[in-house]
């Protein structure tokens, strides 16, 4: 469902997807058509999508009933030579939502209508993502109205049965934690996960006194995850549906509008920081005129999909998190089932790869983040910490130990602090860069791993691998 930490917002055209097997692109002049492939609009959980810059997203299949009423939005009333695309591009209305959009396609579809496509493009793209505009409809920007720059009648009218800005995600509530942490419940409108419930969370971060202050944000980019973590909360769901591009940059437009809207009463200045996707995919782009984010302050995480890595690290410069979580195979298995399609040995191969700490390799600079959730007496013994040690000896990488958020029925338990810090003090005298990550809104269900209804779904309660069997068998 989600993604892996915390992260800021780099430009809103939003990401190119992934199918659960291998990423399909076609040219953004493409017809839309219906195909047998599963949605580009999010991969699974845990999988990284690439940065496709320009390219419109594989037509993607549908129920049959969808198929017929799409076809039927689309047929009646639209411009001669318009471009289509994936259905779940188009909202229940059959209109184009334009936040599933990059900037290449906003401006080939702008063409295709009949507009000057960069010119329209541009002012359609600064309204819904620069200089605090955000807005939820054209209406909104009525230049009629006494909006500088805005849209005219006649475009707003052409535009009505044809696109939306509107995100497709309806915010039903927001709950606050002790520490300042707050939960974004979203319903979601349409697409592929229609029905569905997403949460987004704005971490603030401390900082010393003067300094601006800062909000780390987790996007959801599923409702569920089909990843199966026997510890995560959101793993007992299963995957539910994938979210669309723009439901995704909707949820970082909306968390923005929340935090500009409190702060020009309270005459505070912040940013956003850090953009995460937690467990699954957040392909964004970086854009002056956007939602204008350095790439080394998004981070997008994966539980190990090899071949998912070796794409992502070649066409995108974010930040990449793996989630490892065990030190050898019989842990790893249990408690991250993916494990058994790429074991330790491939996977830390791929990473020794993609970030070597030799200075004179293609990505030399790029580091990964190695995640580490501490689980009592399942992979938080200083042996684990020595063999975590020897696993990365040849890798560029950080390693964040993350403290275990519980939840109700779970059979797992968050290790002590103390061991928390006696493992961290062998991976800092081996030579490591080692953070702790605290828990940050536990109390509200919005804790890394918390996040999800699992009583959506039938799948067994997870069961805790002995950890004396794991331990004999390494």
């Amino acid at each position: 469902m989600w993604a892996a930490s915390s992260a800021s917002r780099a430009a809103p055209a939003a990401a190119a997807q992934t199918s659960s097997r291998r990423t399909q692109h076609t040219n953004a002049a493409t017809s839309w058509r219906p195909s047998r492939r599963l949605s580009t609009a999010a991969r699974p959980t845990g999988a990284l999508g690439p940065a496709a810059a320009a390219a419109a997203p594989a037509a993607t299949d549908a129920p049959p009933a969808r198929h017929q009423q799409h076809a039927q939005a689309q047929a009646g009333g639209r411009p001669q030579g318009e471009l289509r695309f994936p259905y779940s591009y188009y909202d229940g209305e059959g209109r184009l939502v334009l936040k599933n959009l990059t900037l290449p396609q906003l401006e080939a579809w702008c063409a295709s209508i009949g507009e000057d496509g960069p010119k329209r493009a541009l002012q359609l793209w600064r309204f819904m993502y620069y200089d605090c505009k955000w807005i939820r409809s054209l209406e909104d920007a009525a230049v009629d109205k006494g909006v500088q720059s805005g849209f005219s009648r006649a475009f707003r009218e052409k535009c009505a049965g044809l696109a939306t800005i509107d995100g497709g995600l309806l915010l039903q509530s927001i709950h606050s934690a002790a520490d300042g942490t707050r939960k974004m419940v979203f319903k979601v409108a349409h697409g592929p996960a229609a029905g569905g419930q997403v949460e987004t969370v704005l971490i603030p971060i401390s900082r010393e006194a003067g300094a601006k202050a800062r909000i780390t944000l987790c996007v959801s980019s599923q409702v569920g995850c089909d990843m199966g973590c026997q510890f995560c909360y959101t793993g007992r769901m299963g995957l539910m549906g994938n979210l669309t591009p723009g439901q995704i940059v909707e949820q970082v437009v909306a968390a923005r509008r929340l935090l500009w809207e409190e702060d020009v009463a309270a005459g505070v200045q912040r940013h956003i920081t850090p953009i995460t996707a937690r467990d699954g995919l957040l392909t964004t782009r970086n854009h002056s005129l956007g939602l204008h984010v350095s790439y080394n302050k998004i981070t997008v995480s994966t539980v190990g999909l090899v071949p998912e890595m070796r794409q992502f690290a070649a066409e995108s410069r974010a930040v990449m998190a793996v989630s490892l979580h065990a030190t050898t195979d019989e842990v790893r298995d249990r408690i991250v089932p993916v494990n058994k399609r790429w074991p330790l040995a491939e996977l830390i191969a791929t990473m020794e790869e993609l970030f070597p700490k030799d200075k004179a390799a293609p990505r030399h600079g790029h580091h990964v983040l190695v995640a580490y959730t501490m689980l009592q007496d399942v992979n938080d013994t200083d042996e684990d910490a020595r063999r975590l040690l020897e696993l990365v000896k040849n890798i560029r990488c950080k390693v964040n130990l993350i403290v275990y958020n519980e939840y109700p029925g779970t059979p797992f338990r968050p290790s002590t602090p103390e061991r928390v810090q006696a493992f961290r003090s062998i991976l800092i005298q081996g030579g490591h860069v080692a953070t702790v990550r605290d828990s940050r809104g536990d109390d509200q269900m919005a804790a890394c791993g918390q996040l999800g209804d699992p009583g959506l779904s039938s799948r067994p309660r997870p069961a805790r691998p002995e950890a004396a069997a794991a331990v004999a068998a390494a």
